[in-house]
């Protein structure tokens, strides 16, 4: 499939997920309209890059339906000069999209992505891909149990989490600075679960929206599920 094929089947989808309602700022409208998704999946998916669908990765992951990763980037209110940690970085696809829209090409506040991934063969394909789709200098990619947070780079504006916890890690909130969001899907090992939207009031504050039922693959680690 052609570069030009990509470039308008993205814009169709772009299009699609504006006149749905679920895309609307024009920060994540540019961001996802820019960032290439056909190179954050196996070479024999690539064709399917723009359908909004899950699709796999390998080592039982999943790069999220672009309609998620439209609602999880609105959920978070980005904007320029955030400094985000995502959980999970599986394909690098969210993390660019977070990138794009915290630091665009030629920002003059620029914002930085910190991304955990616990799958050491799942860092190598998603720096390949932040590398062909030039993102390489505005995402961090870290080995490491995402459910403990990144403590050396805290505290965070934002912090993105790609996979199901049976709660919300104390750990993230910790990290998160006063004012900050955290959007996590939260609930059963593979169903029932409900993306959550955490905005930190204080210290001693946080409160929670309920974004409706989604269905993400476990968040590992010592905060998420045992498997």
């Amino acid at each position: 499939m052609s570069t030009m094929n990509f470039e308008e089947q993205r814009e169709k989808l772009v299009k699609a997920l504006i006149s749905r309602g679920i895309l609307h700022s024009p920060d994540v409208i540019r961001a996802m309209r820019t960032v290439p998704r056909e190179k954050f999946l196996p070479e024999e998916l690539r064709g399917e890059a723009y359908i909004d669908t899950p699709l796999p990765i390998g080592f039982g992951q999943t790069i999220s339906a672009p309609h998620m990763v439209a609602i999880m980037a609105e959920a978070l209110e980005l904007e320029e000069g955030l400094k985000v940690l995502e959980v999970g970085t599986g394909s690098g696809y969210h993390a660019a999209v977070t990138a794009e829209t915290v630091c665009p090409r030629n920002a003059e506040k620029r914002g930085h992505v910190y991304t955990l991934e616990v799958i050491p063969e799942l860092i190598s394909f998603a720096e390949k891909g932040l590398k062909a789709a030039k993102y390489s200098s505005r995402v961090t990619v870290i080995l490491g149990d995402g459910s403990l947070g990144y403590r050396a780079k805290s505290s965070y504006d934002r912090v993105l989490v790609t996979a199901s916890a049976p709660k919300v890690p104390k750990a993230l909130t910790e990290q998160l600075k006063v004012g900050g969001i955290l959007v996590i899907p939260v609930g059963g090992l593979h169903f029932f679960q409900m993306l959550l939207k955490v905005r930190k009031n204080s210290d001693e504050s946080i409160s929670t929206e309920n974004l409706g039922g989604v269905a993400f693959v476990p968040l590992r680690g010592k905060n998420g599920w045992t498997l």
